[in-house]
């Protein structure tokens, strides 16, 4: 059974940086497809990143050039690096895992989530 745990979420001001990670446990983190989605106060849960297998990634079209994802196969983690924050991305950030290699921003790629962590970002 696969689990997932973000962590490095929090409170920054408008125009700082983050960087998120999310830690799996169970199942065979080398051959998942990794993504990062968010979800604000009363929108609906927004894509924002996926990496899979091979490297391949794709990015959510306000945060291209703003996010970076990456991964660590060695330490079952994946990373999402966030600079010049804006109150718009204020949200609780989940890290999901699809056994499939395709990096898709549909949530029904994925099969596990994680619980979330909040990131806030002040003005």
């Amino acid at each position: 059974q696969v689990q997932l745990v973000e962590s490095g979420g929090g409170l920054v001001q408008t125009g700082g940086s983050l960087r998120l990670s999310c830690a799996q446990s169970g199942g065979t983190f080398s051959l998942n497809v990794m993504g990062w989605f968010r979800q604000a106060p009363g929108k609906e849960r927004e894509f924002v990143a996926a990496i899979n297998r091979n490297g391949g990634i794709y990015y959510g079209p306000s945060m291209k050039g703003r996010f970076t994802i990456s991964r660590d196969t060695e330490k079952n983690t994946v990373y999402l690096r966030m600079n010049s924050l804006q109150p718009e991305d204020t949200a609780v950030y989940y890290c999901a895992a699809g056994t499939s290699s395709v990096v898709s921003d549909l949530p029904s790629y994925y099969n596990s989530w994680g619980q979330g962590t909040q990131v806030t970002v002040s003005s």
